[in-house]
């Protein structure tokens, strides 16, 4: 519903009359003179409108006075760009190297991520990009930080993340172990269903050098070259209390498979030999590999089920040679990761108070705190290789003003944790001979 102005109402310095209406028009004299006459549009805000327009105008007046007696009175010489300082040639500005080799870590996420691998990327600079193989072999290094008997911490110094995620691939799903692949079960009275128990024992680490045997084809017969075999014969008796299962109970059988072949025994006279479900030439213990080196699980005191009075387990399980990238079964790691070096820089001193408030805030213990002299004391980067980068010392009350977290592109700190089957130093050297042949396919493809 509209309404329309009173008989005689003034806006805009107009007077509309009790004229007929059109929609939001009126029909009749603008203001009430003579001669003018027409369709006119009611606007009350034309006015002030007006108003406006002519206090900005003087505004802008005014401030363009004072601009131009401004620009009178700092008169500043114009520098041609070509009279401009060069770039240093041969190097990149700080900033620029500081993109280039670190990620800078904020409170809310890090920045500078990405890797320069383009050879011309500061080629306007001076600056060779390219990868040369005489610069990467003085600059690449390893350290070894720790080494035990199933893990190993070293640094990576001076080669790409890509280089460093294809070992950690190369390590958890292309270096082979053997494991257990089939479950031979005469009886299985136990409450762990059959294909449960083939699992669990799947994932028995074996301690055996994988390098040692040959790959199984599905047309292959098992032979001493190809197949271990183990035995399990558990037997609860009635009245006792439960018993539990281990993978120490495991036995190796360096013979091969003592289950017959079919269901039908053989009629077998003084010649014949009983048909296995192996076909070993030899005895395993034979060979000099394993004379003082015998094949069993790598650990004794692993759970596979439990009896109770009158449960029974028995069984034959065959392991083969396989890889992870088939069943995680294969795989020789519990992990392999790495992380790049963190970097602490505080970008001012960090004294006293401060000191003791940036020690409280890092639940990993990073910083410490120095005698300085005089009842002073000052913030120090003890442990920086602890840093997780969880930003509670960039947190709040300016402290990212205060502290730089960085991380340091082409240092990367990897951990290996074998599962036993290899030492962790020789499960590198064999990700390295694997990589060396994965690029030597490529040069001859490409050749």
């Amino acid at each position: 519903m509209r309404f329309a102005p009173p008989a005689r109402f003034a806006v805009d310095g107009g007077n509309y009359a009790a004229l007929p209406q059109i929609g939001n028009y009126f029909v009749g004299n603008e203001g009430g003179g003579e001669g003018s006459s027409g369709c006119y549009r009611y606007d009350p805000y034309r006015q002030f409108r007006e108003k406006i327009s002519n206090q900005e105008l003087h505004r802008g007046m005014v401030l363009e006075s004072e601009d131009s007696e401004t620009m009178k009175q700092e008169k500043t010489p114009k520098i041609p760009v070509w009279d401009l300082p060069d770039v240093p040639k041969g190097r990149l500005p700080p900033h620029l190297e500081l993109q280039r080799t670190r990620v800078l870590c904020t409170f809310d996420a890090p920045t500078h991520t990405e890797n320069f691998q383009y050879s011309g990327a500061y080629a306007s600079m001076g600056v060779d990009n390219s990868l040369r193989l005489e610069e990467f072999r003085n600059s690449f290094k390893v350290e070894v930080i720790s080494l035990t008997e199933d893990d190993m911490e070293f640094d990576m110094i001076g080669i790409d993340a890509a280089i460093a995620n294809a070992f950690r691939r190369i390590l958890i799903a292309e270096l082979p172990t053997m494991a257990i692949e089939k479950v031979l079960i005469a009886n299985n009275t136990s409450i762990v269903q059959d294909e449960v128990l083939a699992h669990r024992l799947g994932l028995v680490p074996l301690k055996v050098d994988p390098r040692l045997f040959n790959y199984k084809s599905e047309n292959d017969e098992p032979n001493e070259k190809n197949t271990i075999v183990f035995k399990l014969h558990v037997r609860c008796e009635r009245g006792s209390s439960r018993v539990k299962v281990k993978s120490n109970e495991l036995k190796w059988l360096p013979h091969g498979s003592e289950f017959i072949l079919g269901t039908e025994k053989a009629a077998v006279d003084s010649t014949s030999k009983t048909k296995t479900y192996t076909s070993f030439n030899c005895s395993q213990d034979s060979l000099p590999e394993f004379v003082n080196n015998p094949i069993a699980p790598k650990h004794d005191d692993i759970i596979l089920a439990k009896l109770g009075p009158g449960q029974e387990i028995e069984l034959e399980a065959h392991a083969v040679k396989g890889m992870g990238k088939t069943h995680a079964k294969w795989s020789p790691v519990a992990t392999a990761w790495y992380r790049m070096l963190p970097e602490i820089v505080f970008l001012q001193e960090i004294e006293d108070e401060k000191a003791e408030e940036l020690v409280k805030k890092c639940p990993v213990r990073v910083f410490d705190i120095e005698d300085i002299g005089k009842g002073r004391k000052r913030a120090t980067v003890a442990r920086p290789r602890s840093c997780t980068l969880c930003r509670e010392c960039i947190r709040g009350d300016d402290w990212d003003k205060r502290v730089a977290l960085r991380r340091v592109k082409d240092h990367f700190i990897f951990t290996i944790e074998s599962a036993g089957a290899l030492p962790p130093e020789v499960l590198f050297t064999e990700a390295v001979k694997i990589l060396e042949d994965k690029c030597e396919r490529v040069i001859t493809e490409l050749s």
